[in-house]
């Protein structure tokens, strides 16, 4: 099995080992397994049924996985997005009134044309354009979001309408305490160089949840999957030749084409998974999985199927080839029968992980050029606009305007690729109509 492995991944050409690789897709699926639950509690608010959701997110899941595993061969794994679930649901049909069946459409819609333009080199071209500079912004940037995430899913920082967030209480937050200690214990392994550090912190705090009443034990351990058949195949095509119907595909497509251009340029970045000249190799497959995993998840009936951040827990443990994603694709597959299992990891447990590989990202700054402001406050904007727009869309919008803009108006225009260029117009225009 090993020699099996070997060929298809070639772990020694990236530095890795068989058990790196899947202690590195234990480590990511752990800290994005909240998508199995939350996923379809969101998306039932339309009337879909939270049992067969449950089912589409496992499938598609790992059906994108398994793609990005032996066409790209590289470590990310693909899942319903957020922010794209929450505006199916509470946009698209509770908001504008809109079936459900309708919007699975337009999301099937909007992977055929991620397929077009992934075959056409338009989307390899579009994340090989962005400059050193602003990939490492973006990198960061997603970082900063990723600890932000962890920070609220920890319960550290809450609400504040004062101040729009704030430090939580302690003494009212045993969990945020646990998240904590949970955090230290990963850093404390990771500075000891121990194996699968970040996947050790998640299974400690779990336990250690317990005796304090935050860890809730199941009871089952295995169960079988609800039927998929209420929402397979559904969607409806019948708004086709409305234009409400492509404002909602088209705005599906904005957010989504730039969610997943960030996230591979930023994990990849920090991955040092760049050639030479900053471009990432084997990009049109990477999307390519992305693509058909969009178009499948709506078949299956679920929303946009994207790259996910949580990727950089896996490659932060480690993960180098597509032996990671095949090992995420494999325990969403098991969790559709061993939900029960996974629903007892809480909150606290995962949100550490975030922090710590939050962190690991932003350590790309290092190599940013400080001594070009044209360069690093495009940077510098991408860096602050994702966390605080909660969008790593937004991010990479005002950090290729800003740099188009300063370039030209300091007369080194020449310096920007015409994708650059194409790509400002589009979003001032989606900013304009959209």
């Amino acid at each position: 099995m090993n020699a099996w492995f070997e060929k298809q991944f070639k772990l020694s050409e990236h530095g890795t080992t068989v058990k790196t690789e899947i202690l590195a897709g234990i480590t990511t699926f752990m800290t994005m397994a909240y998508i199995i639950f939350v996923n379809p509690g969101i998306l039932s608010a339309t009337g879909m049924p939270f049992g067969a959701l449950l089912v589409a997110t496992c499938l598609g899941s790992s059906l994108a996985c398994f793609l990005m595993a032996f066409l790209a061969n590289y470590p990310f794994a693909l899942a319903p997005g957020m922010g794209l679930n929450a505006f199916f649901a509470f946009t698209v049909v509770l908001g504008m009134k809109i079936p459900w069946q309708v919007a699975l459409a337009a999301i099937f819609i909007e992977g055929l044309i991620f397929i077009v333009l992934t075959f056409t080199k338009v989307r390899e071209e579009v994340v090989n354009s962005m400059p050193k500079t602003l990939k490492i912004g973006v990198s960061a940037g997603i970082g900063l979001f990723i600890t932000f995430i962890g920070l609220q899913s920890a319960g550290l920082i809450v609400n504040n309408d004062a101040v729009l967030v704030g430090l939580c209480n302690f003494r009212e937050n045993v969990p945020g305490l646990l998240a904590l200690a949970g955090l230290l214990l990963m850093v404390l392994l990771e500075t000891r160089k121990v194996t699968g550090g970040i996947l050790i912190g998640i299974v400690a705090v779990t336990l250690a949840g317990i005796p304090l009443g935050i860890t809730k034990m199941p009871e089952g351990i295995v169960s079988m999957p609800p039927s998929l058949s209420p929402i397979f195949m559904k969607m409806d095509f019948s708004m086709i030749a409305q234009p409400t119907f492509w404002v909602i595909v088209l705005t599906f497509f904005f957010v989504d084409f730039f969610d997943t251009v960030g996230t591979l340029v930023g994990v990849s970045s920090r991955a040092n998974m760049l050639d030479k000249n900053g471009s990432l190799p084997k990009a049109r497959q990477a999307l390519m999985a992305d693509a058909i995993g969009t178009t499948a998840g709506a078949m299956l009936g679920t929303s946009t199927v994207t790259t996910f951040v949580e990727s950089a827990s896996g490659v932060a443990q480690g993960g180098r080839t597509g032996l990671t994603a095949l090992t995420v694709a494999v325990i969403f597959l098991l969790a559709m029968f061993f939900s029960p299992l996974i629903a007892i990891v809480p909150a606290c447990a995962t949100a550490p992980a975030l922090i710590m590989v939050g962190g690991y990202m932003m350590m790309g700054f290092k190599d940013m050029d400080y001594s070009d402001w044209t360069e690093f406050f495009p940077a510098m904007l991408a860096f602050f606009m994702m966390p605080f727009a909660y969008s790593i869309a937004a991010g990479i919008e005002f950090g290729i305007v800003s740099y188009v803009a300063l370039k030209v108006l300091t007369g080194r225009g020449k310096e920007v690729n015409w994708l650059l260029y194409v790509l400002t117009l589009l979003f001032l225009l989606n900013r304009a109509f959209l």
